[in-house]
């Protein structure tokens, strides 16, 4: 199986989909119990919210799931949020903090050591020859790391989420100004609610690859589900009057965020 799909543009914006792939492998698919098989922890649809938003983006798709291994994970274990409930680089849980594995199905160092070798590594190796690319082209490079998740799960957060969560690492991973115009964008959407840098603060994606200072930026977009589905529940079906009204936002957010990358390929940064 192809472990990514890439859509070559001439943007100086990059999508990044690391949690929209539901292809598991019949090997470990056997080996995830019934829970496990449901795949619930998808970013469900997201890919098809954003298609046609930006005209030459370019989108980098990892197309397993992160229940083979988490595409958005340091690939050395380490948590991103430390003392607070989370998944692993291979979930041994569901958002829920359910099992996901049969008992003696659970993935094993060697697991570990094979799915980062044949699927993250490569995953992220055309990430970043498309950022290489795409900065080549611009003198700089905007990631824009696209995420999705049920508004309600009391073990990894309190209360209901918002429905735009943006994440920089605290402003870290990108000009302030790519930060300023999402936030902008996403907060005065009538109808919506928006934070930044709240419970999610980008991932691993997002910290590893945004490093301003040398021209690559890159900025996490958590959205609420139920800003796009008919239901947060199987069969997690999309909603096209939700997702058509989201999706005037969000073009106006990368519309935005494409905007700002000029001016700074104009400036130099």
């Amino acid at each position: 199986m192809a472990v990514f799909e890439i859509i070559q543009g001439t943007s100086p914006v990059i999508l990044a989909f690391p949690h929209t792939g539901t292809e598991v492998p019949p090997d470990v698919r056997g080996r995830l119990n019934e829970n496990g098989r449901l795949l619930a922890d998808t970013d469900w649809h997201i890919h098809n919210l954003y298609s046609g938003l930006l005209p030459q983006v370019t989108t980098v798709r990892a197309t397993f799931h992160r229940y083979v291994i988490d595409a958005n994970r340091d690939p050395t274990g380490t948590s991103l949020y430390p003392g607070q409930n989370t998944t692993g680089l291979i979930p041994e849980t569901d958002f829920d903090g359910k099992p996901i594995w049969k008992p003696g199905g659970e993935p094993t160092k060697a697991d570990t050591d094979y799915r980062l070798q044949h699927f993250h590594a490569p995953y992220h190796a055309a990430l970043l020859a498309e950022i290489e690319r795409v900065q080549a082209i611009h003198g700089v490079a905007v990631l824009y790391d696209c995420h999705s998740i049920r508004s309600l799960i009391p073990f990894l957060f309190e209360g209901r989420l918002p429905d735009f969560n943006i994440g920089t690492d605290m402003g870290r991973t990108c000009d302030p100004r790519i930060e300023a115009a999402a936030v902008e964008v996403a907060r005065s959407a009538e109808g919506y609610t928006a934070i930044v840098n709240g419970r999610f603060k980008g991932g691993w994606t997002t910290r590893h690859y945004g490093r301003p200072e040398t021209g690559v930026h890159a900025i996490q977009m958590e959205l609420s589900q139920i800003s796009h589905l008919a239901t947060e529940e199987p069969p997690f079906a999309y909603d096209e009057k939700k997702a058509e009204q989201l999706r005037l936002h969000l073009k106006e957010l990368l519309t935005r965020i494409e905007s700002v990358a000029d001016q700074l390929k104009t400036k130099g940064n």
